[in-house]
């Protein structure tokens, strides 16, 4: 891992940093992911970030730079939906969430349809995985995740050939699976698992509960007038 350069620079990294200035004081980075927020943060002023993650792999693969900030740079492995009960008093907490590059670039961790791995999907490591669902749900359970997750319209097609396919133990076996449920996709459409997937990975990590209960332990972590920015992309986590 050592021959890394700059990591991945997330995309609202630079409109964040304008829109929150001047950028001073505490801030928590309740995704640390590959550490691009708050390595932003850090060198756009703030006097310390407290950078929080569930992935135990995140603060393993910053050990090459983060010894740089000495001290300004607390990691804290663990659910932003604790954040309050990690830090009070903050001047700024920003939270990112869609999944960590860092994530979907292993393939053994099962995030990706592109790449062949096994049906895990869990940020924590620990925990039910994507595999336990789908090879263990009820039918009507995987298609409530797949519509009310994925926004899925072929929801029902999908759970009712995934359990005809049981057991599935990879990712690329799931992918074959939901693409004989949908038609091929246009030239500039995304691929035919992209729903599927995200909603499997949203219940594995129960990522809803964890930003409503990440909105309101925010709310009692800032200071009066502290700042929150949360980034998100997709119209579910948006509502």
């Amino acid at each position: 891992m050592g021959m890394e350069t700059a990591p991945h620079v997330p995309v609202l990294l630079a409109p964040i940093l304008r829109l929150c200035a001047p950028i001073t004081g505490t801030w928590l980075d309740g995704t640390f992911g590959a550490g691009g927020y708050t390595r932003g943060l850090l060198d756009a002023g703030a006097g310390r970030v407290i950078a929080v993650d569930r992935d135990p792999l995140a603060f393993e693969l910053a050990a090459d730079w983060a010894g740089q900030y000495g001290d300004r740079l607390v990691m804290q492995q663990g659910v932003f939906s604790k954040m309050d009960t990690y830090a009070t008093d903050l001047d700024g907490i920003v939270l990112d969430l869609g999944v960590s590059s860092m994530q979907l670039d292993r393939a053994e961790r099962g995030f990706s349809f592109m790449r062949d791995g096994p049906l895990d999907m869990r940020m924590s490591q620990q925990g039910i995985s994507a595999a336990d669902i789908v090879n263990e749900a009820e039918e009507e359970t995987i298609a409530n995740i797949l519509f009310q997750y994925g926004e899925e319209r072929a929801s029902r097609r999908i759970a009712k050939a995934i359990v005809a396919a049981r057991p599935l133990h990879t990712t690329l076996e799931l992918v074959a699976v939901i693409e004989r449920c949908l038609p091929r996709p246009k030239p500039g459409q995304s691929h035919p698992a992209t729903r599927s997937f995200q909603a499997l990975r949203i219940a594995v990590n129960d990522e809803y509960g964890e930003l409503f209960q990440g909105l309101m332990a925010a709310e009692r972590a800032l200071k009066p007038g502290g700042q929150l920015a949360v980034v998100t992309f997709h119209s579910v986590e948006d509502r």
